[in-house]
């Protein structure tokens, strides 16, 4: 059963190393992602699943100690997501999953095991929701972790752009990850949040699967657009 989750936006930036001079401006998002974490850990879970995007492939999971680098981006820094067993798994992390276990080693994570979780953003709402129920029912107390970014297109130098619709989508997205609105999450549109370069949509629709028998309350920590990419910081609890 689902008795936690914080979710937390997935932009390489949040790692100071790759932001460099522009770190500071994220301070207050890692921050309150370190809050969130702190919070998961209070709950005592069996089990902590991190759930991210993973391109169009479709799922895939990630066992604790699996890998992953940002040497990609120019900086030489590796994470495994959780302690690293007698054998390292070779399949590295996606992204989302990668700052995810950055966020963790950050924080110090040692309170239960840890999966990964690597999905579609193009997965249907559908299967989001069925995702939820099956993580939920991995343990008697599940947490989970949920990366992924709203909009991309909030400003003219946004990557995806300037898009009217994007303010909207955020702040209604804001307000169900605040509210932990299942219905609200459920009904975000997969169309409009792939033109609106909304990663984030797939992991929150499954966050919303999950938390179906659950009774949580939720909490909004942060919400903010800087780069033009919508970033949201909420727990669940």
């Amino acid at each position: 059963m689902l008795v936690a989750a914080a979710v937390s936006p997935c932009p390489p930036l949040l790692v100071p190393e790759i932001a460099a001079g522009a770190a500071p401006e994220l301070d207050a998002a890692r921050a309150a992602c370190s809050d969130a974490l702190g919070m998961l850990a209070a709950a005592r879970p069996d089990v902590l699943v991190v759930v991210g995007t993973a391109g169009q492939g479709g799922l895939g999971r990630f066992p604790q100690g699996a890998p992953g680098t940002f040497r990609g981006f120019g900086v030489h820094l590796d994470v495994h997501l959780g302690p690293v067993g007698h054998t390292v798994p070779e399949r590295a992390l996606p992204t989302s999953l990668a700052v995810g276990a950055w966020l963790l080693e950050r924080t110090g994570w040692a309170d239960a095991p840890i999966e990964g979780l690597g999905v579609a953003e193009s997965l249907e709402p559908e299967r989001c929701a069925e995702t939820g129920r099956e993580l939920a029912g991995r343990a008697g107390r599940v947490a989970l972790l949920v990366m992924g970014d709203a909009s991309s297109c909030r400003t003219l130098k946004a990557p995806g752009y300037l898009d009217e619709r994007a303010a909207p989508f955020d702040a209604e997205a804001a307000r169900a990850l605040g509210a932990a609105d299942l219905a609200a999450l459920r009904a975000l549109d997969p169309g409009l949040a792939q033109e609106l370069k909304a990663a984030g949509r797939a992991p929150w629709q499954i966050l919303a699967g999950a938390a179906e028998n659950a009774n949580l309350t939720g909490s909004l920590l942060y919400e903010d657009a800087p780069y033009g990419v919508g970033y949201l910081v909420a727990t669940w609890s």
